[in-house]
């Protein structure tokens, strides 16, 4: 008996018993029974020319695994294929794939190891990480091979983590009669090409991957099947010491240097200063908010790494007296404790990469992005663990600190990007990237950063900034625990995405107005380290808003705050003159005009 007859079960005659019966007669378009209408539409194109190879780029929490298992099961009741291999980027995404397959009727062996050699006969396919086929990719591609064989890569762009594993990859599943691809988030930050996607120029010439079917955020967000995102920014006063002893202090944000703003940023997000306790406890207080509506609803914080994570873990217990889920990539048990808290009601988990990318934990609702990646792959990937909509009105919330790189990609969250080939990533996304990879293998995940930028955190101390919803900014700097901020963390936890805006906008205007109302030896005076570029930002940000709020363009309200202020183009305004605009226009939204 070949390996084939002895590993590949005939679709015909083990598959027909454990398919629905109707499979083999149901034509394409009916698939498209209890899909949504973008996995419809996606199986439409897909079958419309039945390709070797496929796509599919759709947002997380957007439905990803069903489309492709739906995608699965048709092309075995066809026989198109007799069997299914799925590459996923950890062991925990393994069971979880093997799970919602065996729930459509296609049995996945998640627990293959190279060494077995064959495919266990009872088994439609198999389960396997990255790692393993780059570890024996000539293996991969003999049951590749020895079987008419579907290959879906879920987070394909894991095929570019090295040059030896996209290498891999494409010796593994060259011979594949069908590869689906999938991806959640913009493609990596390098520039090593992924296996099995096409490439073509765009309008300056750059070759950027060509995706065949894409579900943006946007889209999704509209269609009700992701959450709305609102973004919580704190700010906040820290200082640190460098290693030729000099101590240094800045406010988190202020438009500091590269070089400054990381070790800001590092150092608000030390354990032991007063920054990171502050923003849990917001955080949770958030939660509880939350859990008033949705009584389930749970907490994550992302940790740089392991280190920080089991501090973290410590300040929440203090904090709640509720002991949370930490979570570990080098624990054996970390995929079991995923699955734990995901079925439970506790309050927080805390991980460091283990739930930043296709983990399905729909009770997540509020987030701690307390990590020191700014790759914009990473940030989708963590951001998408909050956006899965169970029932419309939930909202999600993510903590995040009020620093150029992480405001940046909130702004741009529903931004749809290609996986470019003729742009070298930026140094510190490709250190980040690294960093990342050391914390999901159990190293250090800070020795690289604290060797450019080293330095010991002495103090820090936590001040909500704004709340950032669809690229619009409202309120200001407020004292942690003040009614200013307490008004932003009191949000409902159901509302519909309309009532964000109307709601976000009636809670500044309440700010607004306490502000005025304070006599004036009670307001705080403007900090003497306030630029002219952070003035013009500001004075941008609120006349963003307004824009927003009464559908006037941008330049018309410029225009209005020159006319009624005075003074030349925002460019050319002296401090003083921003400043009269700035508080011209609080002063309208205090007054509800």
């Amino acid at each position: 008996m070949s390996t084939s007859d002895r590993s590949a079960p005939h679709v015909g005659t083990f598959a027909a018993e454990h398919l629905s019966p109707s499979f083999p007669e149901r034509a394409a378009r009916g698939t498209a029974s209890r899909l949504r209408a973008w996995q419809a539409a996606a199986l439409d194109k897909y079958f419309a020319t039945e390709p070797r190879d496929f796509l599919a780029a759709a947002t997380p929490g957007a439905g990803k695994t069903t489309f492709a298992l739906r995608l699965a099961t048709e092309l075995l009741a066809r026989r198109a294929v007799d069997r299914v291999i799925v590459v996923a980027p950890t062991e925990h995404l393994k069971r979880q794939w093997a799970d919602a397959a065996h729930r459509v009727g296609i049995r996945l062996d998640p627990a293959f190891r190279n060494s077995q050699r064959i495919i266990p006969r009872a088994f439609h396919g198999i389960a396997v990480t990255y790692a393993q086929v780059a570890a024996k990719p000539y293996l991969h591609r003999t049951l590749t091979e020895t079987a008419s064989t579907l290959v879906i890569l879920d987070e394909v762009h894991h095929g570019g983590d090295a040059l030896s594993w996209g290498d891999a990859i494409r010796e593994a599943y060259e011979g594949a009669a069908r590869r689906l691809s999938l991806t959640g988030t913009p493609f990596r930050s390098d520039t090593a090409p992924i296996p099995f996607v096409s490439y073509v120029p765009d309008e300056q010439g750059i070759r950027v991957s060509q995706t065949d079917y894409a579900y943006g955020y946007g889209r999704a967000l509209a269609d009700g099947v992701v959450r709305p995102v609102l973004f919580m920014a704190y700010a906040g006063k820290v200082r640190w010491r460098t290693t030729t002893g000099d101590e240094m202090e800045a406010h988190l944000g202020q438009g500091d240097t590269q070089d400054v703003t990381s070790q800001a940023w590092r150092t608000a997000l030390d354990p032991e200063g007063q920054w990171m306790p502050g923003v849990l406890s917001a955080a949770d207080r958030r939660l509880t908010e939350v859990r008033h509506s949705v009584p389930d609803a749970g907490g994550l914080v992302i940790a740089t790494d392991q280190t920080a994570a089991r501090a973290y873990g410590a300040l929440l217990h203090r904090l709640t007296g509720e002991e949370p889920t930490v979570v570990l990539s080098d624990d054996k048990g970390a995929s079991g404790r995923i699955q734990q808290y995901a079925d439970g009601d506790g309050r927080w988990l805390v991980a460091v990469r283990m739930v930043s990318e296709g983990v399905d934990v729909p009770r997540l609702a509020v987030g701690v992005y307390a990590t020191s990646s700014s790759t914009p792959l990473f940030f989708a990937q963590a951001i998408g663990r909050f956006v899965r909509a169970r029932r419309r009105g939930e909202t999600a919330s993510i903590f995040i600190p009020s620093v150029p790189p992480i405001m940046g990609l909130a702004n741009e969250l529903e931004r749809e990007r290609d996986h470019a080939l003729d742009r070298e990533g930026s140094g510190d996304e490709l250190l980040a990237d690294d960093l990342m990879r050391e914390a999901e293998t159990g190293e250090s995940a800070s020795d690289a950063l604290t060797e450019t930028y080293a330095f010991a955190a002495l103090e820090s101390h936590a001040q909500f900034d704004k709340v950032l919803y669809e690229g619009v900014e409202f309120g200001q700097q407020a004292e942690v625990g003040s009614l200013e901020e307490l008004d932003f963390l009191g949000l409902p936890g159901i509302l519909e995405p309309d009532q964000v805006h109307e709601l976000l906008r009636s809670r500044y205007q309440r700010q607004m107005r306490r502000v005025a109302e304070r006599p004036p030896s009670e307001r705080q005076p403007a900090p003497l380290y306030r630029t002219l570029k952070e003035q013009r930002t500001l004075l941008n940000n609120l006349v963003g808003l307004r824009a927003k709020l009464t559908g006037q363009p941008h330049g018309h309200v410029h225009a209005e705050l020159r006319r009624v202020c005075g003074g030349p183009a925002v460019g050319q305004a002296s401090v003083a003159q921003l400043q009269s605009r700035i508080d011209f226009l609080r002063r309208q939204m205090a007054a509800g005009g």
